[in-house]
């Protein structure tokens, strides 16, 4: 699984997580893959950036937890299904199972450490 340098922000007062890796700028299109969760992606069809609204409920998690900058996201597919998962400083919040009806092909941590 490839590792990649994700920038985060969390904006409290309107409850958004948002994040990219970091040499990506812009993105093609975006893809809801489930619980108010968007993956973006470059023009190979690769998501490169996510953003998740009303995140803290979304995640099921406080504000407080969402305001720690060490953010870690996984996300590994197959040709049936997304796993996408989030880590706020090493401990996993939030876990979903999607289906890849986009056609993704990725293995990747994006972690801010």
């Amino acid at each position: 699984m490839k590792t990649k340098e994700l920038i985060t922000s969390y904006d409290e007062t309107n409850d958004i997580l948002a994040g990219k890796i970091i040499d990506k700028n812009g993105f093609i299109a975006n893809y809801t893959i489930g619980n108010g969760i968007f993956l973006n992606t470059d023009e190979n069809n690769k998501p490169i950036s996510f953003f998740i609204g009303d995140a803290s409920k979304a995640l099921n998690v406080e504000k407080e937890v969402l305001e720690d900058p060490n953010v870690a996201v996984v996300i590994d597919t197959d040709d049936s299904q997304i796993d996408f998962e989030i880590y706020v400083s090493s401990n996993k919040i939030f876990k979903l199972k999607s289906d890849n009806r986009f056609g993704f092909e990725i293995s990747e941590i994006w972690n801010t450490n």
